[in-house]
């Protein structure tokens, strides 16, 4: 069995990602599975660069094909923000997700609703030859003021998709690996891990 690695820390997105990757011919492997305890700083002024930051120092240190994404909230009436800040986009130090989520509303209040928004993701896949290949999915939707949902983490609470009738922390991970802009962007990324998979050179047992 070819073995993948998914290339973080964060125990929700690995979670999307193992069910989202559930089924494919190969072990999908974390980092604590292979011993590895990694922090890469998101230095990159856009998604690509910070998924491919991610993958890469994965992929060297594990010796694996690593899959790695950078995702953010996009706000209509914010120019784009928080953006590729969006893990990073309250100014408390240790904020947490609660954190963000209240001062993103608190920017917000000046507005009129609705707070058109969509979230963003590119996957970055980094193989051993050095070669990186990239993938993008997103996901409209707006802001609403208050949470709803216990699903999900970050701004899943406040982020409602008109085309349901829910926010994203209502959804079920089976509805959620339909709609998402992370689902979006791995189901895009499968057929170049299968074909990757066929390679001699290509994941490596």
């Amino acid at each position: 069995m070819r073995r993948l690695l998914a290339a973080t820390n964060n125990r929700g997105k690995l979670s999307e990602i193992l069910s989202l990757l559930d089924g494919l011919p190969m072990e999908i492997v974390t980092p604590d599975k292979v011993g590895l305890s990694l922090e890469v700083a998101e230095t990159g002024s856009t998604y690509e660069e910070n998924a491919s930051l991610k993958a890469i120092a994965f992929m060297h240190a594990s010796g694996l094909v690593a899959l790695a994404d950078d995702s953010g909230l996009e706000v209509d009436a914010l120019d784009g923000l928080p953006g590729i800040r969006s893990a990073r986009f309250s100014p408390l130090p240790n904020a947490s997700d609660a954190d963000r989520r209240a001062y993103l509303l608190n920017l917000l209040k000046p507005y009129p609703r609705p707070w058109i928004a969509h979230f963003h993701c590119t996957v970055a896949i980094a193989a051993p030859d050095e070669q990186i290949y990239f993938t993008q999915g997103n996901c409209p939707g707006e802001i609403i003021p208050f949470e709803r949902g216990t699903n999900g983490f970050g701004y899943d609470p406040i982020f409602f998709i008109p085309e349901v009738g829910m926010t994203m922390a209502e959804l079920s991970m089976s509805k959620k690996n339909l709609l998402s802009h992370r689902a979006r962007a791995i189901k895009a990324a499968i057929p170049i891990l299968l074909e990757l998979l066929e390679k001699p050179s290509g994941l490596p047992i």
